[in-house]
This record gives C-alpha cells, structure tokens and sequence, in this order.
C-alpha cells in the first residue's frame, strides 16, 4: 500500500470517515463522485490561485491538499495508488502546470481510483520537479498537523471529509522547511 494513502487510511480510520475495506474497489455512489469532483475542483483553484501569487510554500500546501483529497477519494473506495508518471515536463510556462492540473481534476469525473491517483501522482512530481520540494515531508507535516487539530477539537468524528476542507483542521502547518532552497 502506498505510504500516503496508508496516512489517509489512517485518519479515515480515526475520525471515522468512511472507507471501504482495502482492496475491495467498490465504486463510489454517484452523489460521492460529484462531492470528491467539487473538492478537487475547490482545492485546484486554490493551487492556481497560489501559482498566480507565486508563493512557493503556499503552492506546496494546496498541492499537499489536492493530493489528499484525492487519495481520500482512493480509500473512500478501498483501492491502492497506482503509481504511474505524470505526462508533464517543466517547460518554464505556468499555462502548462494548469493545463494538465485541470485535466486531471476533470478526468475524476469518472470516479475511478485510476484518475484519482493520475491527480495524486501529478501532486509528487509538480512538488519533486516544479516546486523543488520534499513531498514526503510536507505530506507528513500536514497530516501530524491535520490529526493532531481534529483530536484536540473532538467535533470531528463523523464529519465528512468536504467539511474538513472548510473547517480549520486542515489548514496547513509552515512547510518552508520542506523546499530545498
């Protein structure tokens, strides 16, 4: 199992969400579809307002954010990430990072676990290559952060993972230390 997706299992597992057993592949209700589609939408727009502003560690957060999302959106359906490269290469034109961020938001209209991971994977690689980040690190920054807040509010079993989005849990921790430069 994916290191990331085990994380997300993890909270899932703790504050209740639901998800399904690991390695059923059950397909997701068409309501869940459209609730995972608008969240990724949501948190894409705010990776292309980020690049807008050219803050570096804000970039890293929102990107941390979408790729939780859409694993969420992997446990939801007890599946596995598969690893597959992402098809972009860095060249130097910020159109070309949104252009392949909303196609692959758009693909998850589909729900499946494939599209899902295509977004998570394209989250690695514009960390690793485009930011210049440690997206293990960040990921693991924003968990402790994200599991520690919604044990000390205790209003979070039950909740839904869109209104996680919206509430202060899952405001990202300082991830400066997380870019190389």
């Amino acid at each position: 199992m994916n290191k990331h997706l085990k994380l997300v299992r993890e909270l899932h597992d703790t504050f209740i969400f639901p998800q399904a057993d690991y390695g059923a592949n059950v397909r997701l209700p068409d309501m869940a579809i459209i609730t995972r589609q608008a969240l990724l939408m949501e948190e894409g727009s705010r990776v292309l307002k980020a690049l807008k502003d050219g803050d570096m560690v804000e970039i890293l957060a929102e990107l941390i954010a979408l790729s939780y999302y859409a694993l969420g959106a992997i446990a939801m359906q007890g599946g596995n990430v598969t690893d597959q490269p992402a098809l972009w290469r860095h060249d130097g034109f910020i159109l070309s990072v949104m252009k392949v961020l909303s196609d692959k938001i758009n693909d998850c209209a589909s729900g499946s676990a494939e599209s899902y991971s295509e977004v998570y994977c394209l989250c690695v690689q514009l960390v690793r290559s485009f930011i210049n980040a440690d997206f293990d690190k960040a990921f693991q920054v924003v968990h402790n952060h994200t599991m520690s807040r919604l044990s000390e509010s205790g209003k979070a079993l039950s909740i839904d993972m869109g209104e996680l989005q919206r509430s202060t849990a899952f405001t990202a921790p300082d991830l400066s230390d997380c870019l190389y430069e």
